[in-house]
Formats: C-alpha cells, structure tokens, sequence
C-alpha cells in the first residue's frame, strides 16, 4: 500500500511538471541544437519493485547526459551515473541491517521527441556493483535496461530543465538467487545546456 502512495506521488509529480512545461511562453528549442551536443547534470530518485521493496525503501544518486543529435527530433543519448539502493535498518527487529546496494549505471540509447518539449527514451548498458563483498553475489556487473517518458522546457536561451520518469531494471547480480535484481520506478530532474 505504501509503495502504491509513492508511485502516485511521483506520478502526480510529473503530472505537475508537465502542466509547467505547457505553461512556458518561450518557444522551445529542446529538440533542435544549434551547436550539436546537449549536456545535462541530474538527480535520480526511486522506489524499489518487486521483491527488493521488503527490505529496501528508496534510492538516490545523480547522473550526467549527452544527447547527440542524429536526425530531426531523434537523439542518441550516453548516461553515466550513481545509485545508492537505501537498506533497512534493523530489518523487521531483527537487529539486521540490510547493506546499501551501491550502483554505477552506464547505459547509451535512443530519445525521440513525437511532439514539441515532450519525449520518450529508451536506454540499455551496464550496472556495476561497487560494493559486491557486502552481498554473496558471484557477478559485479549486469545489464541494466531503463525506459522513460519526459518533459524538456527552456529555462533560458540556452538551457533547459528535463524531467523524466522511468523503470530501471538489471539482470540477476547472482547466479543462486532470483531476488538479486534490482529494479526501481524513479525519477530524474536535470540542468541541460
């Protein structure tokens, strides 16, 4: 039940940013650059899904982008990032706590813009465990996909907030256990230049 507020939240969220970015008088440029490459430097919040939501609560971490345009309206975009999974502390009163699932995601893909400062993207790469000796997990590396909806809307000439909502999901980081993805609904708010 809790989880299902938090999605709503976040959900209603974009919802809001949405409507600002409809608002916005200026006329947009989020799909066409004039000198090529767009940067952007982001923060990446989450609720864990699935199985991993019993004893991890949150996430947090930040991103940098490029978006290189290759056609009208289409960019190949290159993210690298960092991910902390927030563990529980003493899980159920068991005087456990659960270790941080700490995450280097690098992914590349594809951001199209169907209509004007409103987009889709979709992205696929790698996710590096930083800190694999906390778990018993035989693998540090696995591939981590990240479908995502968002919004861009000029802040000025030459820069512009992105704020997207997306599922990110890896494959298992161990070969012995099933519950060793790590997936999330999560969300980015970013500077671009």
């Amino acid at each position: 039940m809790k989880s299902t507020l938090k999605i709503a939240a976040l959900v209603l969220a974009f919802a809001g940013l949405s409507v600002a970015a409809k608002a916005q008088t200026t006329t947009s440029t989020s799909t066409t650059t004039s000198n090529g490459v767009r940067y952007s430097i982001g923060v990446d919040a989450g609720i864990p899904t699935g199985s991993l939501n019993n004893a991890y609560k949150w996430n947090l971490g930040g991103s940098v982008q490029a978006d290189i345009p290759i056609a009208s309206q289409l960019f190949v975009t290159v993210n690298a990032g960092y991910n902390n999974v927030f563990g529980e502390k003493n899980l159920g009163g068991t005087n456990v706590d659960v270790p941080n699932i700490q995450l280097l995601p690098v992914k590349a893909g594809l951001k199209f813009f169907p209509i004007s400062n409103f987009y889709v993207q979709g992205e696929a790469g790698a996710a590096f465990l930083l800190n694999k000796s906390d778990f018993f997990d035989d693998k540090s590396t696995a591939f981590v996909y990240a479908p995502q909806v968002g919004v861009q809307f000029p802040v000025s000439s030459s820069s512009f907030i992105d704020a997207g909502v997306r599922y990110e999901g890896t494959t298992k980081y161990s070969s012995a256990f099933n519950n060793s993805k790590v997936n999330f609904v999560g969300v980015r708010v970013a500077y671009g230049f």
